[in-house]
Order: C-alpha cells, then structure tokens, then sequence
C-alpha cells in the first residue's frame, strides 16, 4: 500500500513528538513480551536434555512415566522428586526467567505474602503467587481485552454514526434518541446482577461491555458524515448513480477515519482501566485468573503489611495507562486538520 504525501507529512509530524514516538515503541515492546509470558514466567522447563532425549514442556505436555518416573499423570516440574530425578541422571535443565507461572504457588516463600527476594523479585501476594508473573500474564489480558474492545466498539460505533450523519433524517432522528436512552443504562448495576447469574469470563465481559462501549464514537462519527455528506465529491458521485452504501464506504467513510484514530488509544485507555476497576471491585474476570485489578484489590488490605503490592500493581498501571495517553496526545497532534497538510 502506497502512503499519500499528507499521510507521509502525518506521520512524520508524529515522529516528532518523541514523547508519543517513544511511548508507542515502549508499549509494542512491552506487548510483544506479553505475548511470550509462557517463555518468560513459567514452572515448566522451556528445555530438558536427559538420556539422549530432547524435551520441550513449555511446548508440549509429558506425562511423569515418559521423564522417568512412576506414573502416568502429568508431570509436576515443581516437584522435589522430579528435581532430584533431573539431578540423578544429570540432565541440563533450561529454566525461564521466572521460574512461576500466574498460578504457581510458591511453596518455599511461606507465609504470605512473602517479600520481595532473589527469587521472587517483587514478592508474592496473599495467594503465594509471584507477583512478577502476575503482572506480565495480567498486562497481556488487559492489552488483548482492550484491544479486542476498542475494535470491536470502534467498528460498530463508526457504522452507526456514519450512518447517521450520512442518510440524516428519520434514521438520524430514532437512533439518536436509542443511543440517548440505551447510554443512561446503569451499566455496573447490570454486570452484579449478571455476575451473580453467570460467572464471567473473558468473552463473557467483552460482549456485555461491547453492548455499552460502542457509543464512545458515535457522535464524533456523526458530526464528521454530516459535514462530509454536503461536499462536492459526495453530489458528484450521486450525480453519477453511485449507490448510498458505496459512497459512504469510499468518499464518506475516509473523511471521519482522521479524527477517529486519533480517539482510539484513548478508548482503548478506557477500556483497560474499566477491565481494571471491575476486576477491583471483583465482578470482572474470574478470581483465579491473573488480573491487575485483583492484584489492587489485595493491595487496599496490604498496603501496610505489604506495600511491594500495591507498589507494583500501582505502577503497572500507571505507566500503562499513561503510554496510552502520550501516544493517543501524539496521534491527535500528528492528525489535528487545523495544523494544515
């Protein structure tokens, strides 16, 4: 795909900013980490060499009785026995990083929370579980659910609001007047009351918020489709007999995509930190799922038993959160129209 001049000038406005350009490399870089948390945090071996075999249990699932032991049930790396069985037959072993996954519960740190220390860098929370780990499985389900939720919601919201401001009218008129009613839906009461109905999960959540979330860029939408819908192009191509769909999707539709990317890391910026709050207030994702806003929720009732807890949970999200905004602040720079080409 060939860049036009204006978006060449666009971006390289955007490169500018270094606070934006930089944020948004930190971010992908810290994603795509996330991404590869099972080769990071993990109790499994990411490698096992032993009697001339070649394990990969980050990759694949071995029973006890195929590394040598008694029975036939999946294998335990956290175990003393398979630990000394490694060290009887001199195997080389490849540990992660970490070596704790989300759920590991860290047996020689007892009691809990344990402080930080040089095997668990952070400590552990009330559960025994590395914090570290937490943190790194907790970030990849908050950017893949805010990612996932800012799409979707984009989609539809960009839809509903071109359609609006393009055909205008009665259309304009009811859904306007839905989405002014459906927006003063109390949103948290519905989600404890279908929490105490259903336990959530990760679709689960993302389709009740998605049914709330996709107003967010309506009326932006609107406004631009309203303002396009009148320009020269758009009667000449209904002069030439172009049906209503496409002019939308190709003269439409292009005109309001500036101003709502610039919206979109501030959406997704949202959408985290609602995942967050309703994970604190423990009507999010499943108490035995890694969750920044669980690891806040035992922080409020540790900060001073425990203050590398909130500590870290805190930070976390903060710095999260704020490369979020420096690169939604930068975008919307680059992308302003009232700076000219």
């Amino acid at each position: 795909m060939k860049l036009t001049p204006l978006t060449r000038r666009r971006l390289a406005r955007f490169r500018t900013n270094r606070r934006g350009f930089w944020s948004l490399w930190i971010f992908l870089g810290l994603f795509g980490l996330s991404l590869f948390a099972e080769f990071i945090a993990n109790d499994r071996p990411l490698y096992i060499a032993m009697d001339g075999h070649h394990y990969f249990p980050t990759l694949v699932d071995y029973t006890e009785t195929e590394l040598g032991g008694d029975f036939d049930t999946p294998a335990d790396y956290t175990s003393s026995f398979l630990h000394q069985l490694f060290q009887e037959k001199g195997a080389t072993v490849v540990w992660p990083l970490v070596p704790f996954s989300w759920d590991t519960v860290v047996r020689d740190a007892a009691p809990y929370p344990a402080p930080p220390s040089a095997r668990n860098w952070l400590g552990t929370d009330n559960d025994g579980h590395d914090i570290v780990a937490t943190l790194l499985y907790g970030f990849r389900i908050s950017i893949l659910f805010g990612l996932a939720l800012t799409v979707s919601s984009s989609v539809i919201g960009v839809l509903a609001g071109l359609l609006q401001g393009y055909l205008g009218g009665l259309t304009d008129l009811v859904l306007q007047r839905f989405i002014e009613i459906w927006s003063g839906m109390p949103v948290l009461y519905l989600l404890i009351i279908l929490s105490a109905v259903i336990e959530p999960n990760f679709f689960w959540l993302l389709g009740i918020m998605l049914v709330f979330s996709w107003m967010e860029l309506v009326g932006l939408v609107r406004a631009e489709a309203l303002r396009a819908r009148n320009f020269d192009y758009v009667r000449a191509a209904r002069a030439l007999g172009l049906t209503d769909v496409r002019i939308m999707l190709r003269h439409v539709l292009p005109n309001t995509l500036v101003a709502t990317v610039t919206m979109l890391p501030f959406v997704m910026n949202g959408s985290i930190a609602t995942l967050t709050s309703l994970d604190y207030l423990r009507f999010g994702l499943q108490q035995s799922a890694p969750s920044l806003g669980k690891l806040l929720s035992q922080a409020k009732d540790l900060a001073v038993q425990a203050p590398w807890i909130p500590l870290s949970a805190f930070f976390t999200v903060a710095i999260l959160l704020s490369l979020l905004v420096f690169i939604g602040e930068a975008t919307r720079d680059a992308f302003d129209p009232r700076r000219g080409p």
